[in-house]
Protein backbone atom coordinates (compact mmCIF):
# COMPACT_ATOMS: atom_id res chain seq x y z
CA UNK A 1 0.00 0.00 0.00
CA UNK A 2 1.74 3.06 -1.44
CA UNK A 3 -0.31 6.04 0.83
CA UNK A 4 1.30 8.14 3.02
CA UNK A 5 0.62 7.63 6.71
CA UNK A 6 -1.63 9.97 7.22
CA UNK A 7 -3.93 8.85 4.64
CA UNK A 8 -4.02 5.52 5.76
CA UNK A 9 -4.54 6.28 9.06
CA UNK A 10 -7.28 8.38 8.03
CA UNK A 11 -9.09 5.62 6.29
CA UNK A 12 -8.44 3.21 9.03
CA UNK A 13 -10.39 5.80 11.31
CA UNK A 14 -13.28 6.17 8.72
CA UNK A 15 -13.23 2.03 8.60
CA UNK A 16 -13.79 2.07 12.79
CA UNK A 17 -15.92 4.57 13.02
CA UNK A 18 -18.29 2.81 10.33
CA UNK A 19 -17.78 -0.70 12.46
CA UNK A 20 -18.53 0.90 15.12
CA UNK A 21 -21.97 2.64 14.29
CA UNK A 22 -23.33 -1.36 14.18
CA UNK A 23 -23.86 -0.94 17.56
CA UNK A 24 -26.63 1.47 17.44
CA UNK A 25 -28.82 -0.84 16.11
CA UNK A 26 -28.56 -3.54 18.94
CA UNK A 27 -30.72 -3.68 21.88
CA UNK A 28 -29.84 -1.26 25.08
CA UNK A 29 -28.15 -3.54 28.36
CA UNK A 30 -29.13 -3.83 31.36
CA UNK A 31 -28.16 -2.94 34.24
CA UNK A 32 -26.53 0.42 34.06
CA UNK A 33 -27.68 1.45 29.68
CA UNK A 34 -31.29 0.62 30.28
CA UNK A 35 -31.07 2.44 34.07
CA UNK A 36 -30.59 5.45 32.31
CA UNK A 37 -32.64 5.19 29.33
CA UNK A 38 -35.55 4.63 31.40
CA UNK A 39 -34.85 7.51 33.63
CA UNK A 40 -34.34 9.94 30.29
CA UNK A 41 -37.53 7.89 28.70
CA UNK A 42 -39.62 9.39 32.31
CA UNK A 43 -38.31 12.84 31.83
CA UNK A 44 -39.86 12.84 28.73
CA UNK A 45 -42.99 11.22 29.42
CA UNK A 46 -43.31 13.20 32.34
CA UNK A 47 -42.09 16.33 30.42
CA UNK A 48 -40.12 16.79 33.65
CA UNK A 49 -36.39 18.10 33.11
CA UNK A 50 -35.96 18.57 37.18
CA UNK A 51 -37.10 15.20 38.51
CA UNK A 52 -34.89 12.33 37.87
CA UNK A 53 -37.26 9.00 38.96
CA UNK A 54 -36.60 5.09 39.09
CA UNK A 55 -39.10 2.63 39.59
CA UNK A 56 -41.57 5.46 40.27
CA UNK A 57 -40.09 6.52 42.93
CA UNK A 58 -37.16 9.41 43.44
CA UNK A 59 -33.99 9.11 42.27
CA UNK A 60 -30.46 10.24 43.22
CA UNK A 61 -27.29 8.63 42.61
CA UNK A 62 -26.22 10.53 39.29
CA UNK A 63 -26.37 14.11 38.40
CA UNK A 64 -28.72 15.44 35.30
CA UNK A 65 -26.62 15.77 32.02
CA UNK A 66 -26.45 12.08 31.08
CA UNK A 67 -30.26 11.68 31.07
CA UNK A 68 -31.27 15.15 29.55
CA UNK A 69 -28.54 14.69 26.53
CA UNK A 70 -30.54 11.47 26.31
CA UNK A 71 -33.86 13.35 26.93
CA UNK A 72 -33.07 15.68 23.89
CA UNK A 73 -32.72 12.97 21.40
CA UNK A 74 -35.72 11.23 22.60
CA UNK A 75 -37.39 14.41 21.88
CA UNK A 76 -35.80 14.22 17.89
CA UNK A 77 -36.16 10.94 17.15
CA UNK A 78 -38.50 9.09 19.52
CA UNK A 79 -37.73 7.31 22.57
CA UNK A 80 -36.12 4.07 21.13
CA UNK A 81 -32.81 2.17 21.38
CA UNK A 82 -31.26 4.14 18.70
CA UNK A 83 -32.00 7.54 19.85
CA UNK A 84 -30.44 6.22 23.24
CA UNK A 85 -27.01 5.14 21.66
CA UNK A 86 -26.71 7.87 18.96
CA UNK A 87 -26.23 10.53 21.31
CA UNK A 88 -23.27 8.77 22.97
CA UNK A 89 -21.72 7.53 19.98
CA UNK A 90 -21.85 11.29 18.76
CA UNK A 91 -20.68 12.33 21.76
CA UNK A 92 -18.05 9.62 21.65
CA UNK A 93 -16.83 11.22 18.08
CA UNK A 94 -16.52 14.44 19.65
CA UNK A 95 -14.11 13.24 21.94
CA UNK A 96 -12.06 11.57 19.02
CA UNK A 97 -11.81 15.37 17.67
CA UNK A 98 -10.68 16.21 20.81
CA UNK A 99 -8.17 13.73 21.08
CA UNK A 100 -6.87 14.99 17.63
CA UNK A 101 -6.15 18.36 18.40
CA UNK A 102 -4.62 17.65 21.83
CA UNK A 103 -1.99 15.32 20.50
CA UNK A 104 -1.65 17.58 17.13
CA UNK A 105 -1.05 20.86 19.31
CA UNK A 106 1.57 19.07 21.80
CA UNK A 107 2.90 17.09 19.27
CA UNK A 108 1.83 16.73 15.37
CA UNK A 109 -0.82 15.74 13.17
CA UNK A 110 0.46 12.34 12.54
CA UNK A 111 0.40 12.01 16.68
CA UNK A 112 -2.84 13.11 16.68
CA UNK A 113 -4.19 10.83 14.07
CA UNK A 114 -2.84 7.34 15.27
CA UNK A 115 -3.82 8.62 18.91
CA UNK A 116 -7.55 8.87 17.24
CA UNK A 117 -7.18 5.38 15.72
CA UNK A 118 -5.54 3.80 18.89
CA UNK A 119 -8.25 5.76 21.34
CA UNK A 120 -11.78 4.66 18.55
CA UNK A 121 -9.90 1.14 18.49
CA UNK A 122 -9.27 0.42 21.93
CA UNK A 123 -11.94 -3.07 23.19
CA UNK A 124 -13.71 -0.87 26.24
CA UNK A 125 -14.36 2.04 23.27
CA UNK A 126 -15.71 -0.16 21.02
CA UNK A 127 -18.10 -2.57 24.01
CA UNK A 128 -19.17 1.15 25.52
CA UNK A 129 -20.62 2.01 22.10
CA UNK A 130 -22.74 -0.99 22.62
CA UNK A 131 -22.84 -0.98 26.69
CA UNK A 132 -23.79 2.76 26.46
CA UNK A 133 -22.99 4.39 30.00
CA UNK A 134 -21.87 7.76 31.25
CA UNK A 135 -18.49 7.37 31.29
CA UNK A 136 -18.11 8.10 26.89
CA UNK A 137 -19.63 11.84 27.99
CA UNK A 138 -17.19 12.26 30.69
CA UNK A 139 -13.99 11.30 28.57
CA UNK A 140 -15.42 13.75 26.18
CA UNK A 141 -15.87 16.46 28.39
CA UNK A 142 -12.56 16.33 30.17
CA UNK A 143 -10.80 16.13 27.25
CA UNK A 144 -12.26 18.73 26.18
CA UNK A 145 -11.63 20.89 29.15
CA UNK A 146 -8.27 19.71 28.99
CA UNK A 147 -7.58 21.13 24.99
CA UNK A 148 -9.22 23.84 25.54
CA UNK A 149 -7.14 25.01 29.06
CA UNK A 150 -3.99 23.99 27.20
CA UNK A 151 -5.12 26.55 24.78
CA UNK A 152 -5.81 29.08 27.39
CA UNK A 153 -2.13 29.17 28.54
CA UNK A 154 -1.32 31.41 25.34
CA UNK A 155 -4.05 31.90 23.73
CA UNK A 156 -7.88 33.63 23.71
CA UNK A 157 -10.03 34.24 26.84
CA UNK A 158 -12.44 31.90 25.16
CA UNK A 159 -10.56 28.99 25.84
CA UNK A 160 -10.43 29.67 29.37
CA UNK A 161 -14.75 29.32 28.74
CA UNK A 162 -14.64 26.60 26.55
CA UNK A 163 -12.53 24.93 29.49
CA UNK A 164 -14.58 25.60 32.22
CA UNK A 165 -17.72 24.64 30.32
CA UNK A 166 -16.64 21.12 29.21
CA UNK A 167 -15.28 20.77 32.74
CA UNK A 168 -18.71 21.61 34.15
CA UNK A 169 -20.84 19.53 32.00
CA UNK A 170 -18.23 16.78 33.80
CA UNK A 171 -19.08 17.67 36.17
CA UNK A 172 -22.48 17.47 35.59
CA UNK A 173 -22.05 14.00 34.09
CA UNK A 174 -20.34 12.30 37.32
CA UNK A 175 -19.51 14.90 39.76
CA UNK A 176 -16.48 17.06 41.39
CA UNK A 177 -13.62 14.06 41.25
CA UNK A 178 -13.89 14.45 36.77
CA UNK A 179 -11.78 17.78 37.91
CA UNK A 180 -8.62 15.27 39.48
CA UNK A 181 -7.82 14.28 35.27
CA UNK A 182 -8.79 17.99 33.89
CA UNK A 183 -6.76 19.82 36.40
CA UNK A 184 -4.28 17.27 37.91
CA UNK A 185 -1.95 16.75 34.79
CA UNK A 186 -1.20 20.72 34.66
CA UNK A 187 -1.05 21.37 38.22
CA UNK A 188 1.88 18.66 38.19
CA UNK A 189 3.60 19.94 35.17
CA UNK A 190 3.61 23.79 36.30
CA UNK A 191 5.46 22.24 39.73
CA UNK A 192 7.56 19.93 37.46
CA UNK A 193 8.40 23.34 35.27
CA UNK A 194 9.21 25.72 37.87
CA UNK A 195 5.55 27.92 36.58
CA UNK A 196 4.16 27.41 40.06
CA UNK A 197 3.38 31.05 40.00
CA UNK A 198 0.62 29.94 37.38
CA UNK A 199 -1.20 28.78 40.44
CA UNK A 200 -2.23 32.07 41.21
CA UNK A 201 -2.87 33.71 38.13
CA UNK A 202 -6.62 35.03 37.83
CA UNK A 203 -7.68 33.27 35.26
CA UNK A 204 -7.06 30.02 36.86
CA UNK A 205 -9.26 30.92 39.41
CA UNK A 206 -11.91 32.87 37.12
CA UNK A 207 -11.91 28.94 35.33
CA UNK A 208 -12.74 27.65 38.66
CA UNK A 209 -15.48 30.92 39.42
CA UNK A 210 -17.36 29.50 35.45
CA UNK A 211 -17.67 26.63 36.38
CA UNK A 212 -19.18 26.51 39.55
CA UNK A 213 -21.40 29.42 37.44
CA UNK A 214 -21.68 26.81 34.40
CA UNK A 215 -23.51 23.79 37.24
CA UNK A 216 -25.95 25.78 38.68
CA UNK A 217 -28.36 23.68 36.88
CA UNK A 218 -27.73 20.54 38.18
CA UNK A 219 -27.05 22.24 41.90
CA UNK A 220 -30.92 24.08 41.23
CA UNK A 221 -32.47 20.51 40.30
CA UNK A 222 -30.96 18.71 43.45
CA UNK A 223 -32.50 21.29 45.66
CA UNK A 224 -35.86 20.95 43.95
CA UNK A 225 -36.20 17.40 43.96
CA UNK A 226 -34.30 17.25 47.43
CA UNK A 227 -33.34 20.26 49.81
CA UNK A 228 -37.18 21.23 49.15
CA UNK A 229 -38.17 17.77 50.26
CA UNK A 230 -36.52 16.59 53.47
CA UNK A 231 -39.81 14.23 53.78
CA UNK A 232 -38.34 11.94 50.61
CA UNK A 233 -36.43 8.92 51.41
CA UNK A 234 -33.17 8.19 50.35
CA UNK A 235 -31.84 4.73 51.45
CA UNK A 236 -34.19 4.06 53.90
CA UNK A 237 -33.01 7.78 55.30
CA UNK A 238 -34.97 11.08 55.58
CA UNK A 239 -33.20 14.07 55.30
CA UNK A 240 -31.47 13.81 52.52
CA UNK A 241 -29.21 16.83 50.79
CA UNK A 242 -29.01 16.83 47.26
CA UNK A 243 -26.69 19.13 46.98
CA UNK A 244 -24.58 17.90 50.21
CA UNK A 245 -24.94 14.21 47.97
CA UNK A 246 -23.48 15.49 44.62
CA UNK A 247 -20.26 17.73 46.06
CA UNK A 248 -19.11 14.86 48.64
CA UNK A 249 -21.40 11.40 49.26
CA UNK A 250 -21.54 10.39 45.91
CA UNK A 251 -17.95 11.19 44.97
CA UNK A 252 -15.58 11.34 48.43
CA UNK A 253 -18.32 8.74 49.63
CA UNK A 254 -17.11 6.42 47.66
CA UNK A 255 -13.52 7.17 47.67
CA UNK A 256 -13.44 6.50 51.33
CA UNK A 257 -16.26 3.99 51.52
CA UNK A 258 -18.73 5.62 53.60
CA UNK A 259 -21.25 6.93 51.59
CA UNK A 260 -24.67 5.03 51.26
CA UNK A 261 -22.97 3.32 47.99
CA UNK A 262 -20.04 0.60 49.11
CA UNK A 263 -17.33 -0.93 47.09
CA UNK A 264 -14.27 -3.60 47.94
CA UNK A 265 -11.45 -2.37 46.53
CA UNK A 266 -8.42 -3.92 45.04
CA UNK A 267 -5.12 -2.04 44.34
CA UNK A 268 -4.05 -3.80 41.58
CA UNK A 269 -8.13 -4.08 39.92
CA UNK A 270 -7.29 -1.28 37.10
CA UNK A 271 -3.68 -3.08 36.51
CA UNK A 272 -5.65 -5.90 34.95
CA UNK A 273 -8.47 -4.04 33.94
CA UNK A 274 -5.95 -2.53 31.50
CA UNK A 275 -4.82 -5.54 29.79
CA UNK A 276 -8.18 -6.28 28.35
CA UNK A 277 -9.88 -3.12 28.16
CA UNK A 278 -7.42 -1.22 25.88
CA UNK A 279 -6.46 -4.17 23.82
CA UNK A 280 -5.70 -4.48 20.88
CA UNK A 281 -2.69 -1.80 22.38
CA UNK A 282 -2.23 -2.56 26.31
CA UNK A 283 1.03 -4.50 25.84
CA UNK A 284 2.38 -1.47 23.73
CA UNK A 285 0.89 0.64 26.65
CA UNK A 286 2.90 -0.70 29.57
CA UNK A 287 6.10 -0.81 27.24
CA UNK A 288 5.21 2.61 26.69
CA UNK A 289 4.74 3.53 30.48
CA UNK A 290 8.05 1.48 31.28
CA UNK A 291 9.83 3.84 29.06
CA UNK A 292 8.34 7.09 30.58
CA UNK A 293 10.16 6.03 34.13
CA UNK A 294 13.93 6.74 32.26
CA UNK A 295 14.77 10.40 32.21
CA UNK A 296 16.23 10.60 28.72
CA UNK A 297 13.15 9.39 27.26
CA UNK A 298 11.09 12.07 29.34
CA UNK A 299 13.43 14.80 28.24
CA UNK A 300 13.02 14.27 24.30
CA UNK A 301 9.33 15.25 24.36
CA UNK A 302 7.74 18.54 25.02
CA UNK A 303 7.70 19.70 28.17
CA UNK A 304 3.49 19.70 27.89
CA UNK A 305 3.24 15.73 27.76
CA UNK A 306 3.75 16.02 31.38
CA UNK A 307 0.10 16.87 31.37
CA UNK A 308 -0.91 13.85 29.24
CA UNK A 309 0.72 11.56 31.71
CA UNK A 310 0.60 12.95 34.80
CA UNK A 311 -3.42 13.83 34.20
CA UNK A 312 -3.43 10.10 33.67
CA UNK A 313 -1.02 8.89 36.34
CA UNK A 314 -3.06 10.59 39.34
CA UNK A 315 -6.53 9.64 38.24
CA UNK A 316 -5.43 6.05 37.70
CA UNK A 317 -3.43 6.36 41.28
CA UNK A 318 -7.02 7.46 42.63
CA UNK A 319 -9.23 4.62 40.70
CA UNK A 320 -7.06 2.05 42.22
CA UNK A 321 -6.80 3.30 45.93
CA UNK A 322 -10.85 3.91 45.91
CA UNK A 323 -12.64 1.56 47.75
CA UNK A 324 -15.18 1.30 44.71
CA UNK A 325 -14.41 0.26 41.34
CA UNK A 326 -15.69 -0.76 38.32
CA UNK A 327 -13.95 -1.69 35.13
CA UNK A 328 -15.81 1.15 32.47
CA UNK A 329 -14.00 3.76 34.95
CA UNK A 330 -10.84 3.39 33.35
CA UNK A 331 -12.47 4.73 29.49
CA UNK A 332 -11.68 8.27 31.35
CA UNK A 333 -8.31 8.05 30.66
CA UNK A 334 -8.65 6.20 27.52
CA UNK A 335 -7.77 9.25 25.57
CA UNK A 336 -4.10 9.73 27.38
CA UNK A 337 -3.26 6.52 27.19
CA UNK A 338 -3.97 6.62 23.28
CA UNK A 339 -1.97 9.42 23.55
CA UNK A 340 1.05 8.11 25.33
CA UNK A 341 0.92 5.15 23.39
CA UNK A 342 0.97 6.60 19.81
CA UNK A 343 4.04 8.67 20.86
CA UNK A 344 6.17 5.49 21.90
CA UNK A 345 4.91 3.93 18.63
CA UNK A 346 6.81 6.31 16.52
CA UNK A 347 10.06 5.84 18.03
CA UNK A 348 9.89 2.02 17.62
CA UNK A 349 12.65 0.72 14.92
CA UNK A 350 14.69 -2.12 14.12
CA UNK A 351 14.70 -5.40 16.57
CA UNK A 352 12.37 -3.59 18.52
CA UNK A 353 10.04 -2.49 16.10
CA UNK A 354 10.18 -6.42 14.30
CA UNK A 355 9.59 -7.87 18.44
CA UNK A 356 6.18 -5.68 18.48
CA UNK A 357 5.43 -6.80 15.47
CA UNK A 358 5.41 -10.56 16.00
CA UNK A 359 3.74 -9.99 19.72
CA UNK A 360 0.85 -7.75 17.63
CA UNK A 361 0.52 -11.02 15.20
CA UNK A 362 0.52 -13.29 17.65
CA UNK A 363 -2.23 -11.49 19.43
CA UNK A 364 -3.83 -11.19 16.56
CA UNK A 365 -4.09 -14.67 15.98
CA UNK A 366 -4.63 -15.76 20.12
CA UNK A 367 -7.98 -13.13 19.57
CA UNK A 368 -9.45 -14.67 16.27
CA UNK A 369 -8.89 -18.22 18.16
CA UNK A 370 -10.56 -16.83 21.42
CA UNK A 371 -13.95 -15.25 19.33
CA UNK A 372 -14.14 -18.54 17.45
CA UNK A 373 -14.00 -20.52 20.61
CA UNK A 374 -16.67 -18.15 21.85
CA UNK A 375 -18.97 -18.69 18.88
CA UNK A 376 -18.87 -22.42 18.87
CA UNK A 377 -18.88 -22.87 22.72
CA UNK A 378 -22.07 -20.54 22.92
CA UNK A 379 -23.81 -21.36 19.46
CA UNK A 380 -24.09 -17.52 18.42
CA UNK A 381 -26.05 -17.37 15.62
CA UNK A 382 -24.27 -17.70 12.31
CA UNK A 383 -21.79 -19.08 14.15
CA UNK A 384 -19.25 -19.76 11.23
CA UNK A 385 -20.07 -16.62 9.36
CA UNK A 386 -19.03 -14.80 12.63
CA UNK A 387 -16.04 -17.11 12.52
CA UNK A 388 -15.09 -16.00 8.72
CA UNK A 389 -15.08 -12.65 9.25
CA UNK A 390 -12.72 -11.90 11.81
CA UNK A 391 -10.32 -14.34 9.86
CA UNK A 392 -11.05 -12.71 6.56
CA UNK A 393 -9.76 -9.43 8.02
CA UNK A 394 -6.78 -10.95 9.78
CA UNK A 395 -5.60 -12.58 6.17
CA UNK A 396 -7.20 -8.94 4.44
CA UNK A 397 -4.33 -7.20 6.61
CA UNK A 398 -1.45 -9.44 5.88
CA UNK A 399 -2.79 -9.70 2.18
CA UNK A 400 -2.62 -5.44 2.38
CA UNK A 401 0.04 -4.45 4.81
CA UNK A 402 3.26 -5.58 4.06
CA UNK A 403 6.97 -5.41 5.35
CA UNK A 404 7.71 -4.42 8.77
CA UNK A 405 7.15 -0.83 10.04
CA UNK A 406 5.44 0.89 12.59
CA UNK A 407 2.22 2.05 9.91
CA UNK A 408 1.86 -1.71 9.01
CA UNK A 409 1.83 -2.73 12.97
CA UNK A 410 -1.12 -0.34 13.26
CA UNK A 411 -2.97 -0.79 10.54
CA UNK A 412 -3.03 -4.37 11.47
CA UNK A 413 -3.47 -3.99 14.75
CA UNK A 414 -6.79 -1.71 13.32
CA UNK A 415 -7.69 -4.49 11.61
CA UNK A 416 -8.08 -7.10 14.89
CA UNK A 417 -10.37 -4.54 16.38
CA UNK A 418 -12.79 -4.05 13.36
CA UNK A 419 -13.28 -7.81 13.80
CA UNK A 420 -13.67 -7.48 17.19
CA UNK A 421 -16.40 -5.27 16.52
CA UNK A 422 -18.29 -6.97 13.87
CA UNK A 423 -18.11 -10.24 15.90
CA UNK A 424 -19.16 -8.38 19.22
CA UNK A 425 -21.94 -6.66 17.47
CA UNK A 426 -22.82 -8.53 14.82
CA UNK A 427 -23.28 -11.68 16.32
CA UNK A 428 -22.32 -11.79 20.53
CA UNK A 429 -24.33 -9.26 21.85
CA UNK A 430 -27.38 -10.05 19.73
CA UNK A 431 -27.03 -13.67 20.88
CA UNK A 432 -26.44 -12.70 24.36
CA UNK A 433 -29.69 -10.31 24.75
CA UNK A 434 -31.99 -12.74 23.63
CA UNK A 435 -31.46 -13.58 27.72
CA UNK A 436 -32.18 -10.29 29.02
CA UNK A 437 -35.77 -11.12 29.52
CA UNK A 438 -37.03 -7.51 29.97
CA UNK A 439 -36.24 -6.30 27.36
CA UNK A 440 -37.61 -9.29 24.97
CA UNK A 441 -40.62 -9.48 27.22
CA UNK A 442 -41.61 -5.83 27.10
CA UNK A 443 -40.95 -5.79 22.45
CA UNK A 444 -43.70 -9.19 22.79
CA UNK A 445 -45.85 -7.51 25.11
CA UNK A 446 -46.19 -4.00 23.10
CA UNK A 447 -46.74 -6.61 19.72
CA UNK A 448 -49.69 -8.93 20.65
CA UNK A 449 -51.35 -6.48 24.00
CA UNK A 450 -50.51 -3.04 22.56
CA UNK A 451 -53.43 -2.14 25.29
CA UNK A 452 -51.95 -3.73 28.73
CA UNK A 453 -51.20 -1.50 31.12
CA UNK A 454 -47.62 -2.97 32.04
CA UNK A 455 -46.85 -2.90 35.85
CA UNK A 456 -43.87 -5.20 37.57
CA UNK A 457 -43.95 -6.66 40.68
CA UNK A 458 -41.61 -7.18 43.34
CA UNK A 459 -38.46 -7.07 41.41
CA UNK A 460 -36.24 -4.14 41.22
CA UNK A 461 -33.95 -4.45 38.42
CA UNK A 462 -36.68 -4.65 35.47
CA UNK A 463 -35.03 -1.50 33.54
CA UNK A 464 -34.86 -2.97 30.29
CA UNK A 465 -38.70 -4.21 30.32
CA UNK A 466 -39.30 -0.45 32.14
CA UNK A 467 -37.32 1.13 28.92
CA UNK A 468 -39.07 -0.89 26.12
CA UNK A 469 -42.39 -1.09 27.04
CA UNK A 470 -44.73 0.99 25.57
CA UNK A 471 -45.81 4.21 28.46
CA UNK A 472 -44.08 4.05 32.32
CA UNK A 473 -44.53 0.55 33.96
CA UNK A 474 -46.12 0.32 37.56
CA UNK A 475 -44.14 -1.42 39.81
CA UNK A 476 -45.41 -3.18 42.83
CA UNK A 477 -43.55 -3.62 45.85
CA UNK A 478 -46.33 -5.81 47.62
CA UNK A 479 -49.39 -7.80 47.27
CA UNK A 480 -51.05 -5.46 49.28
CA UNK A 481 -50.22 -2.54 46.52
CA UNK A 482 -51.43 -5.21 44.00
CA UNK A 483 -54.39 -5.74 45.26
CA UNK A 484 -55.58 -2.11 44.91
CA UNK A 485 -55.64 -2.68 41.00
CA UNK A 486 -56.13 -6.22 40.63
CA UNK A 487 -59.34 -5.29 39.19
CA UNK A 488 -58.17 -3.27 36.73
CA UNK A 489 -58.86 -4.29 32.94
CA UNK A 490 -55.58 -5.08 30.88
CA UNK A 491 -53.49 -4.78 33.81
CA UNK A 492 -50.39 -7.31 32.93
CA UNK A 493 -47.20 -8.30 35.62
CA UNK A 494 -43.40 -9.04 34.76
CA UNK A 495 -42.61 -11.07 37.63
CA UNK A 496 -40.54 -13.80 38.64
CA UNK A 497 -40.91 -17.23 38.75
CA UNK A 498 -40.97 -17.29 43.00
CA UNK A 499 -43.94 -15.49 42.68
CA UNK A 500 -45.72 -17.29 39.69
CA UNK A 501 -47.51 -20.17 42.15
CA UNK A 502 -49.16 -16.80 44.06
CA UNK A 503 -50.13 -14.92 41.58
CA UNK A 504 -51.52 -18.45 40.07
CA UNK A 505 -53.36 -19.66 43.04
CA UNK A 506 -54.72 -16.32 44.68
CA UNK A 507 -55.21 -14.13 41.95
CA UNK A 508 -56.11 -16.67 39.53
CA UNK A 509 -53.29 -15.09 36.89
CA UNK A 510 -52.74 -16.26 33.08
CA UNK A 511 -49.65 -17.20 31.83
CA UNK A 512 -49.21 -15.03 28.72
CA UNK A 513 -45.55 -16.24 27.85
CA UNK A 514 -42.35 -17.06 29.82
CA UNK A 515 -38.95 -15.24 29.60
CA UNK A 516 -35.28 -17.08 29.93
CA UNK A 517 -33.06 -14.69 31.57
CA UNK A 518 -29.62 -14.22 32.91
CA UNK A 519 -27.66 -11.60 34.05
CA UNK A 520 -25.81 -10.77 31.16
CA UNK A 521 -23.35 -8.34 31.84
CA UNK A 522 -21.68 -10.53 34.06
CA UNK A 523 -21.07 -13.30 31.52
CA UNK A 524 -19.52 -17.00 33.38
CA UNK A 525 -18.42 -19.77 31.73
CA UNK A 526 -21.57 -21.97 32.43
CA UNK A 527 -23.39 -19.08 30.50
CA UNK A 528 -21.39 -19.28 27.90
CA UNK A 529 -21.39 -22.78 27.26
CA UNK A 530 -24.51 -23.86 25.57
CA UNK A 531 -24.26 -26.66 26.90
CA UNK A 532 -24.57 -25.98 30.73
CA UNK A 533 -26.44 -22.87 30.27
CA UNK A 534 -29.75 -23.99 31.45
CA UNK A 535 -28.22 -24.06 34.98
CA UNK A 536 -27.73 -20.98 35.37
CA UNK A 537 -30.71 -19.41 33.28
CA UNK A 538 -33.52 -17.73 35.62
CA UNK A 539 -37.13 -17.32 34.07
CA UNK A 540 -39.37 -14.37 34.41
CA UNK A 541 -43.22 -14.16 33.02
CA UNK A 542 -45.95 -12.20 31.81
CA UNK A 543 -48.78 -13.18 33.32
CA UNK A 544 -52.76 -11.50 33.40
CA UNK A 545 -54.50 -10.94 36.14
CA UNK A 546 -58.22 -12.17 35.13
Amino acid sequence: MNLKDTSVYKILIAIIVVVSSLALFGGVMEPDSALYASIAKNMVLRNDWTNLYVRGADWLDKPHLTFWLAAAFFKVFGINAFAYKLASFLFGLLGAWYVYKLAKAIYNEKTGLISVLIFLSSLHVLISTFDVRAEIYITTFTLAAIYHYYKAHTNSFWHLIAGSFFAACAIMIKGIFVLIPVFGGFIIYWLLTKQWKQLFKPKWWIAILLILAFIIPELYTLYIQWDLHPEKLFFGKQGTSGIKFFFWDSQFGRFFNNGPIKGKGDKSFFLHTTLWAFLPWSILFYTAVVNLFKKNNRLKLPAESIIIWASAVITFLLFSLSKFQLPHYILIILPQFAIITAVFLQKLDGKILRIFYNIQMVLAFLIVILLAAIAIIFQVDCKYFSIGIPVILLLASILIFKGIKTQILIARSAFISVGLMIFLSGFFYPSVLKYESGMVAAKWLNENHPNAKASVLNYGDAYSFDFYVSGEAKYFWSYEELNKFRDEKELVIYASESELERLKTEYHAEVLKSFEYYHITKLTGKFINAKTRPQVLEHFYLVKIN
